[in-house]
């Protein structure tokens, strides 16, 4: 049985929804994306933003000519200014999140060594660089918070 959902990305197979890329402009996005432009998808709390970025995310990984990533980094704000501690946790979720949702162990394999050789100041340029360098397709993260 399907329900409203107010806290959270939805799940369309749960919860009643206007689908989440019909909000967007598909079009202008992956033209943004093909140009190597960044973005920011801007909207009140609560509007669906995590949801259009998953489903983002999800179509992108699926039309398969870009592996691409969504991470939260709302983690790394209870850090406040020890920015090791920071970048330390949106690595791991970096990690957590590429093992998840594309079953890839590189950023799992990686981070720690990275960390430990750049130090927190280069780490999170230097691990994109690494895995842009290892993928095979261009990558696409969505940064969400």
């Amino acid at each position: 049985m399907r329900f409203f959902n107010t806290a959270g990305p939805i799940k369309p197979e749960r919860h009643y929804c206007l689908p989440p890329l019909a909000r967007l402009s598909k079009d202008e996005l992956l033209a943004l994306i093909d140009q190597e432009k960044y973005f920011v998808l801007h909207a009140p709390r609560q509007t669906g933003k995590t949801s259009s970025l998953m489903a983002l995310m999800e179509y992108l990984n699926t039309e398969g000519k870009y592996r691409c990533l969504y991470v939260n980094v709302e983690m790394g704000q209870s850090a406040r200014e020890d920015v090791k501690r920071g970048i330390r946790t949106i690595l791991h979720e970096m990690a957590s999140m590429a093992r998840t949702f594309l079953q890839e162990p590189f950023l799992k394999d990686t981070w720690k060594d990275v960390l430990a050789e750049s130090g927190e100041d280069a780490a999170l340029n230097e691990m994109l660089t690494r895995w842009a360098q290892e993928s095979q397709k261009p990558l696409v993260l969505l940064i969400d918070e």
